[in-house]
């Protein structure tokens, strides 16, 4: 195909720095479409010869830039000559990656990343959480930090990543970031998805991360004892949105619903089960797995008190929620007004249902992880964990299957 290619070198006054030096750029027109690129060098301005291009003068500065210049445009006519041998389209773009030496079938890591996030924000309500996305960007935003500076770049081939550059990003986060394990891990993780992507697709030859080691930590999990439950069900409150902060609190606790759930409970959501009774049931936003509730008789008065709350009726839901923010600003002044020594958030009734509620009262850990959303048992097995008094009587039931062994044999 013919094109039509001309050369000039320019000094750029725009771009003068500041001891007054006019940096060179060689522009190269294909069809009407110019390549702008740095020759490196700097001129003063009264010393370019705009019309031929070169430096004036025949100092060894002069000689020497104007050497330079026309062994770039020789590279220039050889990067053509090599395209046209070889049968190649010229276009601007085609030939700039040529020059430069891009290959155009490289992939980069960041590139990648962003097409990958821009996916994930058109399907948040379909498959994917807000928080999912938000997640996605801010591990994009790490990696960018980690690359400008670690490496002084913007993008970097997926070729080139191995775990050498994991066990770095991982240093990164935990020392400049100043991540925690569980947070760096989380990263890491996000960051890896993409990397794992790249490996299914064919286009990197094997996983980086088969010989990369992180373990996320246990944090143990906060959650209000039976007493503690008890005071705030009994307390009277006279402001009314401390009321109804406090209402919506008990109803988790009593449902192992998660803020975000309960947000989105709608009447449809209430149904009766298959024993008769009133159940919820709905699907964890965070992990989209089902959650059926058989509804004890505390979040069933909760659910009547607040049926005719103006709130409740506009917006088709079943309890008039705050936002998330509201919510654990007021329940700091809950915890307060009600003597609990603990920092009180919303996440913190999801795990008083596990435990408080369920498993220190025999429901098997099967049942527990059904209602809460658990795609696997062990994480449910987590507030097992915590739960010394289930200790307590798990063993004291050992105790006497042993003592009723033993008056057995003695008999």
């Amino acid at each position: 195909m013919k094109h039509k290619m001309s050369i000039l070198f320019y000094a750029k006054s725009a771009k003068s720095s500041k001891d007054g030096l006019t940096p060179i750029y060689l522009r190269v027109t294909i069809d009407g479409q110019r390549i702008e690129l740095s020759t490196s060098k700097f001129v003063e301005k009264s010393k370019w010869n705009p019309y031929a291009g070169k430096v004036k003068g025949l100092t060894e500065e002069a000689r020497s830039i104007n050497s330079y210049l026309d062994i770039l445009k020789n590279k220039v006519y050889e990067v053509e000559k090599d395209m046209v041998n070889n049968d190649l389209e010229i276009t601007a773009q085609t030939f700039k990656n040529r020059y430069l030496g891009i290959d155009e079938n490289q992939r980069n890591l960041i590139a990648i990343f962003e097409e990958h996030n821009r996916r994930v924000r058109e399907l948040i309500g379909k498959e994917y959480a807000e928080n999912t996305y938000k997640r996605f960007v801010t591990a994009l935003s790490h990696t960018k930090d980690f690359l400008q500076q670690e490496y002084n770049r913007n993008d970097i081939s997926i070729t080139k990543i191995d775990t050498a550059f994991i066990n770095d990003f991982d240093f990164y986060l935990r020392n400049t970031r100043n991540c925690n394990n569980n947070s760096t891990l989380k990263y890491i993780r996000n960051f890896g998805k993409i990397v794992k992507q790249c490996y299914a697709n064919g286009w990197i030859e094997r996983d980086p991360f088969l010989n990369y080691r992180g373990k996320i930590k246990v944090v143990e999990r906060v959650y209000l004892t039976s007493d503690e439950l008890q005071a705030l069900m009994d307390k009277k409150f006279k402001i009314e949105r401390l009321d109804l902060v406090r209402d919506i609190f008990v109803f988790s606790c009593f449902t192992g619903l998660a803020y975000i759930d309960v947000k989105n409970l709608t009447k449809s959501h209430l149904s009766i089960g298959i024993d008769g009774e009133k159940w919820l049931f709905t699907h964890r936003q965070k992990t989209d797995t089902p959650s059926k509730i058989p509804l004890l008789p505390i979040p069933l008065v909760i659910i009547d008190k607040y049926e005719n709350h103006p709130q409740s009726s506009n917006e088709d839901s079943l309890l008039p929620v705050l936002s998330n923010q509201k919510m654990n600003a007021y329940l700091k002044e809950v915890a307060d007004m009600c003597s609990i020594q603990k920092e009180l958030t919303f996440h913190i009734a999801r795990h008083t249902f596990a435990t408080t509620v369920t498993l220190s009262n025999g429901v098997p850990i099967e049942s527990v992880s059904k209602m809460l959303g658990h795609k696997d048992l062990r994480t449910t097995q987590h507030y097992a964990k915590i739960l010394d008094k289930k200790v307590s009587d798990d063993m004291a039931i050992l105790k006497q299957k042993l003592l009723y062994q033993n008056v057995a044999k003695s008999s």
